[in-house]
């Protein structure tokens, strides 16, 4: 788990798998997770890349500066990584917040990526989306995460995978509970401030767009208008995926990817 140090003294804690001979992929995580996240992902991925998977800052292992933070700091976070590693040109994998970083480097750094895969996020802060950062912030300040915790989770998983798998559940659970306050709200405060949409014409990465079905968060008529803003950039579906749709349904999510990524 080596740590890198980005612009701020901030030290961002990486971990990298997979052959030398292959090309790179970046994953991720979303807010209130970790790299974690994508272990269910991991063996498939393996067989065709070397995987960079991070602690946004804030998260993890990964320092916990004071708040607020940018979408521009998590952009010249995941370039500085880039840069420590010698990635010239890679493929970026993001989900929700770490999707909406991945938008953000195809807009200020597009000679960056080979490609872009972004999952279950958002491209703008309305109002009412600001509104609900605000309470949840509010709410983690007097309680910690414990105090959105049940909420999180019915957002994240759909019913049905809740009620089958809660062992995966309760360690979705901790993970959740393991997010620092600050950092949590560092990161809501610059997914208030998200305002990529009126620019996302200008993207011209190969960009796959990928959504639960029943993502509360990101919902599939966002992520329709957000994929129509990108010339040649496609939008798939998952059916019966909520917010985290590449734990709750992992085999529909592969489906999603493995063309794109060249995968088995």
């Amino acid at each position: 788990m080596p740590f890198v140090a980005v612009p701020g003294h901030i030290q961002i804690s990486t971990y990298v798998n997979g052959s030398a001979d292959n090309p790179w992929l970046v994953l991720s995580n979303s807010l209130a997770a970790t790299h974690s996240m994508w272990d269910l992902q991991m063996k498939t991925l393996l067989k065709r890349y070397r995987v960079l998977r991070y602690d946004t800052r804030g998260h993890g292992q990964s320092d916990v500066p004071a708040a607020p933070y940018s979408f521009d700091d998590l952009v010249g976070d995941a370039v500085a990584l880039l840069d420590h590693y010698q990635i010239e040109r890679g493929t970026f994998m993001g989900l929700s917040l770490g999707g909406m970083t991945g938008l953000g480097i195809a807009l200020a750094h597009p000679g960056r990526l080979e490609a872009l895969v972004c999952c279950d996020a958002r491209a703008d802060a309305p109002p009412q989306f600001v509104q609900g950062w605000n309470e949840r912030i509010n709410a983690v300040r007097g309680g910690g995460l414990a105090s959105i915790l049940p909420a999180t989770v019915e957002r994240w998983l759909s019913a049905a995978f809740r009620a089958t798998h809660p062992d995966v559940v309760a360690d979705v659970e901790r993970m959740i509970l393991s997010t620092p306050i600050v950092g949590y709200e560092g990161c809501a405060e610059a997914l208030k401030r998200l305002d990529y949409l009126k620019d996302l014409h200008h993207i011209t990465t190969p960009t796959l767009f990928i959504g639960g079905a029943e993502d509360m968060a990101a919902p599939p008529e966002a992520m329709q208008a957000m994929a129509d803003r990108i010339r040649g950039s496609r939008f798939s579906i998952i059916a019966g995926g909520a917010h985290l749709s590449n734990i709750d349904s992992a085999t529909g999510f592969h489906d999603a990817i493995k063309d794109f990524l060249q995968l088995d």
